[in-house]
């Protein structure tokens, strides 16, 4: 089996994971203008996919597509991205604390 795709989509406040082309998990999001904040809410992975890879490569493209337009930071609200923050510590500088 391949590396998890991930592609962002904007337009639908998502990042979505692909495994050989069939999609195997979503990292929804909001944004919040005041202050500006990306908010996390939900990331699942599809039945069968779980142990793939497929949580973590939505989490880091997720994570380091905010970091690089530096215009942002997290709230995890979603407890599968705070506890990847948790164990990836050199992410925790995009957290509202």
């Amino acid at each position: 089996m391949s590396d998890p795709v991930v592609t962002h989509q904007p337009e639908q406040q998502r990042y979505v994971a692909s495994l050989d082309g069939v999609e195997a998990g979503v990292a929804q999001y909001e944004l919040a203008d005041d202050p500006a904040r990306v908010v996390f809410t939900h990331t699942v992975v599809g039945d069968g996919f779980g142990g793939d890879g497929v949580g973590s490569a939505l989490a880091r493209e997720a994570l380091d597509d905010v970091r690089a337009a530096g215009e942002r930071s997290v709230v995890a609200q979603c407890s599968f991205i705070a506890g990847w923050i948790e164990k990836h510590p050199e992410y925790e500088d995009l957290l509202v604390h």
